[in-house]
């Protein structure tokens, strides 16, 4: 018996301690009519359409039109590692990344606005509290190709 008690105590506890660490998943994921969705209140989601200043990035900016910054930018992510595109249509692309060791799941972003020049980005932790700071190392790693690949375009253009 006293066996038996110690098991559902020690399953429990297991339970308890692994939702503490890493959180339950909140994923929203799409557009709506005010844009991405805001970040949950966690430090493991970043956006340009916030005004909170703990998960506010900056978001990528191209010139020219909106098509050519859309298939730059899945080019960009199609070659990077453990990348899937899991959504795209013409103001929305929808990213995951997962993790080499451990699999977590990442959901990134792209809402292309018509006429601004600007592509707002949403990157998130699916599941736990802190992320490492991997959404911001990620987010400006996009950024740098993506800046590099629209320059090589313009000057091969």
């Amino acid at each position: 018996m006293w066996k038996w008690i110690k098991r559902v105590g020690l399953a429990c506890g297991v339970l308890v301690i692994g939702t503490a660490v890493t959180g339950c998943s909140d994923v929203k994921i799409g557009v709506t009519e005010d844009g991405l969705a805001p970040c949950p209140n966690k430090p493991n989601c970043i956006t340009s359409m916030t005004g909170d200043k703990d998960s506010r990035v900056k978001p990528l900016e191209y010139a020219g039109p909106k098509e050519n910054a859309r298939s730059t930018l899945l080019a960009v992510l199609q070659n990077m590692k453990r990348c899937k595109i899991e959504t795209k249509n013409s103001d929305y692309i929808h990213a995951t990344f997962q993790s080499a060791f451990f699999g977590f799941v990442d959901d990134v972003e792209f809402y292309f606005p018509e006429d601004t020049g600007v592509i707002h980005v949403r990157f998130a932790a699916r599941s736990g509290y802190y992320d490492f700071g991997v959404n911001k190392r990620r987010l400006e790693e996009i950024r740098e190709l993506f800046r590099a690949r629209m320059s090589e375009d313009l000057m091969q253009g």
